[in-house]
């Protein structure tokens, strides 16, 4: 079947990024580009690819929901039962991007995993909204299933047992915070010359910014 991908090619001209653009800090940086994102009205800015490895280095990535970026780390939870958790209890590092379509950018970060803590993950799903709470003990993420009826027969079912009750976070259901030592930010260029700066963690604790080919 031929989809004609090698025909769907776009130039990238709205901007460029130069090394004196850049705050020597990266989460200052980070945190720029994202109120960027936030003002040109993108749909999920904080939609990311997150990528993963099992102990036998077999990746696996998907889409997620980046819930938190301060100097600490990149926070987001996930049920640590699930194919994703599993891989991180097995190799705790991951890389995830951010592609932001209408600014033609994206940022790569890589790095360690960390887990928040109990106190953490416990206020943060206190935020969400409570048909989401119950989502969270309902789905046995990543488990084969034999229909659709299982998830919302168990919705339905939950959703009657925690009437007029507070919902707590299932033990399994957990934060992670990826802990950089590489971020890159990369502004699409005329002719595929497109700019890359990385900031990269060296060992006495310091960024350092190195502009990458593309």
């Amino acid at each position: 079947m031929d989809t004609h991908v090698a025909n769907l090619d776009e130039q990238y001209d709205l901007s460029q990024l130069k090394e004196t653009d850049l705050d020597p800090d990266p989460f200052k940086q980070f945190q720029k580009w994202f109120e960027d994102a936030l003002k040109v009205d993108l749909n999920y800015p904080n939609a990311m690819t997150l990528a993963t490895a099992d102990k036998n280095n077999r990746p696996s990535a998907r889409m997620m929901l980046l819930k938190g970026a301060d100097e600490k780390g990149f926070v987001f939870y996930t049920n640590s039962e699930s194919n994703k958790g599993e891989d991180l209890a097995q190799n705790p590092r991951a890389a995830m991007v951010l592609w932001w379509a209408k600014l033609e950018r994206q940022i790569r970060i890589e790095g360690k995993i960390e887990q928040v803590s109990e106190q953490e993950a416990d206020s943060y799903f206190r935020t969400r909204p409570r048909g989401s709470q119950i989502g969270a003990w309902v789905s046995e993420q990543s488990r084969v299933i034999s229909s659709r009826k299982v998830l919302d027969s168990r919705m339905e079912q939950l959703e009657e047992e925690y009437r007029n009750r507070e919902i707590t976070r299932p033990p399994y259901w957990l934060g992670y915070r990826l802990i950089p030592v590489s971020i890159e930010f990369w502004q699409g260029r005329p002719n595929r010359l497109h700019d890359r700066l990385r900031y990269r963690l060296v060992e006495d604790g310091r960024w350092t910014i190195e502009r990458l080919a593309p």
